[in-house]
């Protein structure tokens, strides 16, 4: 067993947050102060969840640690903060280290924070290689701590958690045991406000059939289970639907169990609301009400089966009606609970006119719903809308929605604050309290990719930053379940009052992962810092690589010298939910760093798994790292092909065709040796849910679906969002990616052999048939990983990079 870390080197590491900076506006903070839960669990309660965390997670030392809860004057004084001491009961059979916090919250985050930095260990999600608790002591020798102890103090009092589509690509058919281990993460990571969504379909059932509407109204409404996300915020209806009633009980007896756990460990769950999006029937029931129908939000060719909802105004009265009815339905449900509820009537949904006397009204009329259902009601909203359509909400607009409710009764989640920071150029949001948050993932694709220079010190910025109304930190990532440094790094800044040096970060990171130290892995994440985890180039990194995303173009048509754009891979700026790609040109992935410094990391990583090689964390990294650099290859052996159609270099397509189409299969070969890159669990997660025969097959055609085509399609055009959920996962890069490329190739070379233009309308139709084919297939996937992924990782190398 290793020992603590040394105090030095620790001490260098755990840096003592400071308190909210004295500039800080008075008011946000003391209006913040009061909103959050109504219902409290008791300190007795809070102790014996954090205890039975303790157990989930290391069951051999559910007696090493004991939890106290302290109330605000006590040990933390008036901040939220957790300490850890040297307990009274030493030896085999008594507690050797107190934690004492506010809630259970800090409670577990003490623990996680001890476990790292004096005990070595590591835990991350399951998905990117779990755990490291071998380094931990074993019970009656655990490190102890000097003086009377160290005491961690949040610098802001929130840290949330989530994005509204998160439900969908990452949540979607998750059962208790998979809720119960990303609640017991949420609660190490120091997440005190996380998004609570699931389940709120039933409730909306309860609530639209006391106005009339039936559940053959509610078919066409609710959109199948893989995309909630989107019929929730008004963007389509009924695709992938309906829901069974199965579904709707199921959800809403999980999110009880969810929101129990999530008050047991002292966190404020965030709510939804009403934002005005209603059954089409709206119009026939309440002929006099106002109610707008959308416009079209990706559909193909306007189908009205989901194309276009409908919004009811604000303004109308009906909107406060519905709105109040919601929250005392949910408050009949779940208890009194919360105060805090997310509304995001605007997100990419504009209003009708830019007059701020009109933006204001709609804003305290979506306010008076939530405070007529709770007088305490504090308003949530995602400040995405201010970045993506920057050019509708100027200064005036966005004062006059962001002061249409008293200062204190809304906190904006500015979302993408690690790249594209709105509280810089809107004056702190003209004094509204407001979370730093990192975006950081589009459609839940598995990209490596970070920004930890920025992740380490924005934070910092804007919290001590002239007026800062700066109330906490979040991670609203549009899936989770991938690059674990950078979500271990940016759960950190909810503890940390000062910037962090990566550098030295990472050197204990490497060790902590690993459970050793090791210095190939030391210098090859010294590499990673500097080049795929320092993306400074300002653009959202949405994953376009050519294999996953595969161009809806003719090479026929293309003017430009492609051997010039093999050598400047860029990628233009695209909105949050909609990437489309005209038909014509051709889309750049993102490449934001050097791919020779990538391959030597990739050298140091494969140099080191002599001693590693046992290690699930290096494992996942390694296949992460070999996975990663053969995709950008791909890019390149892409347009080297089309660059020798070009140049009708028959015997130059033949090579390139060839070296993409075994890319392909050489990728999926790897991703097979790690649990965690198989696209077999996705499946038999969502059949797992299922109570019928009917169900089984519409929720594995939804989990189909999400992560190939989308959205809808006709016979010659493929979705606007094809491949926006795209994911390196063993069994789908073979099956639905490398058919896909292989008949593109296959009518490629006829074309030039006959001297003939692309025929793009036939592959169209081709490929197309075959991807609804396989979004209504049943074939089984592995789900269960084979071979070595050391020596396929070595192999890879040596084929392509060496």
């Amino acid at each position: 067993m290793r020992g603590p870390l040394p105090l030095p080197f620790l001490l260098l590491l755990v840096l003592l947050p400071s308190p909210p900076a004295a500039s800080a506006a008075p008011a946000a903070w003391e209006a913040i102060g009061g909103a959050g839960r109504r219902r409290v669990a008791s300190p007795a309660a809070q102790e014996a969840a954090a205890a039975a965390l303790l157990h989930r997670l290391l069951p051999s030392h559910a007696r090493s640690f004991r939890f106290q809860i302290e109330s605000k004057g006590g040990v933390c004084g008036e901040s939220s903060c957790f300490r850890i001491s040297n307990a009274d009961g030493l030896g085999k059979n008594g507690a050797e280290i107190l934690i004492q916090g506010t809630t259970a919250v800090e409670l577990a985050s003490g623990l996680h924070w001890y476990l790292k930095y004096w005990c070595g260990a590591h835990i991350s999600w399951d998905k990117t290689g779990g755990t490291q608790l071998a380094s931990v002591p074993l019970p009656g020798s655990l490190p102890q701590v000097k003086g009377t102890g160290v005491k961690i103090e949040r610098p802001v009092p929130w840290n949330y958690y989530q994005n509204v589509v998160t439900s969908s690509y990452s949540f979607a058919w998750w059962d208790w045991k998979r809720w119960e281990k990303e609640i017991d993460w949420m609660a190490l990571q120091g997440i005190n406000l996380p998004l609570a969504f699931t389940g709120q379909e039933a409730i909306w059932q309860k609530v639209f059939k006391s106005f009339n509407v039936t559940d053959r109204d509610l078919d066409g409404f609710f959109g199948g289970p893989a995309f909630l996300a989107w019929a929730r915020m008004g963007n389509l209806h009924g695709w992938g639907g309906p829901l069974s009633q199965n579904w709707l009980d199921q959800q809403l007896a999980m999110q009880k169990k969810i929101l129990s756990r999530m008050i047991d460990l002292g966190m404020v769950p965030v709510l939804p609301t009403f934002s005005g999006n209603v059954p089409s029937v709206f119009k026939t029931l309440f002929p006099s009400a106002n109610i707008t129908i959308l416009g079209d939000w990706n559909t193909v060719d306007g189908d009205p089966r989901w194309c276009c909802t409908y919004l009811l105004d604000p303004s109308d009265a009906l909107f406060i009606d519905v709105g109040q009815a919601f929250i005392k339905q949910q408050m009949k449900e779940y208890g009194d609970i919360t105060n805090i509820y997310n509304c995001d009537t605007f997100n990419e949904n504009t209003p009708p006119t830019n007059e701020p006397a009109y933006i204001s009204s709609l804003g305290s009329a979506i306010y008076e719903a939530m405070s007529r259902g709770n007088k305490d009601a504090v308003w949530l909203m995602q400040g995405w809308l201010f970045y993506s359509d920057a050019d509708f909400w100027k200064e005036p607009q966005m004062k006059a929605l962001l002061h249409s409710v008293p200062i204190g009764k809304m906190i904006v989640l500015d979302l993408f604050a690690d790249v594209k920071p709105v509280w810089k150029m809107s004056s702190q949001f003209y004094g509204v309290p407001y979370v730093w948050c990192m975006l950081h993932n589009f459609g839940g694709n598995i990209e490596m990719y970070g920004v930890l220079d920025s992740i380490s010190s924005g934070p910092i910025d804007a919290r001590t930053s002239h007026n800062s109304t700066m109330v906490g930190v979040g991670m609203c990532m549009e899936g989770i379940e991938h690059n674990p440094v950078v979500y271990e790094l940016m759960s950190e800044m909810a503890f940390h009052g000062q910037k962090v040096k990566v550098e030295d970060w990472l050197k204990t990171y490497s060790r902590r992962r690993y459970g050793q130290s090791n210095v190939e892995m030391e210098k090859a994440w010294g590499i990673l810092y500097h080049t795929i985890y320092n993306c400074t180039d300002g653009i959202a990194d949405h994953n376009r690589d050519y294999i996953v995303e595969f161009p809806d173009i003719s090479p026929s048509s293309l003017s430009s010298d492609l051997s010039e754009i093999r050598d400047t891979l860029t990628v233009r700026k695209h909105r949050m939910l909609v990437l489309s790609e005209v038909s014509g040109s051709l889309p750049h992935p993102h490449l934001w760093y050097s791919t020779k410094e990538a391959i030597k990391a990739l050298e140091l990583f494969l140099n080191a798994g002599k001693d590693l090689s046992k290690s699930l964390t290096y494992r996942y990294d390694l296949v992460d790292l070999t996975k990663q650099s053969l995709s950008k290859l791909a890019n390149e052996v892409y347009l080297d092909a089309l660059n020798s159609f070009q140049k009708r270099d028959s015997d130059g397509l033949n090579f390139h065709t060839k070296k993409f189409l075994e890319l392909i299969v050489d990728i999926d070969t790897l991703l097979a040796s790690d649990d965690n890159f198989l696209l077999g669990p996705w499946l038999e997660s969502a059949k797992s849910l299922a109570m019928t025969e009917n169900e089984r097959k519409q929720y594995e055609w939804n989990a189909r679906t999400q992560v190939t085509m989308w959205y809808d399609n006709t016979k010659t055009e493929q979705s606007k969002l094809h491949d926006y959920a795209n994911k390196f996962w063993s069994g789908l890069l073979k099956s639905y990616y490398l058919p896909r490329a292989s008949k593109y190739f296959t009518l490629l070379t006829r074309s030039l052999q006959e001297n003939r233009r692309f025929p793009l309308e036939e592959w169209r139709k081709d490929w197309i048939s075959y991807s609804n084919k396989w979004q209504s297939g049943k074939e089984l996937y592995a789900v269960k990983a084979t071979g070595d992924a050391l020596a396929i990782s070595r192999s890879l190398f040596t084929k392509y990079l060496s």
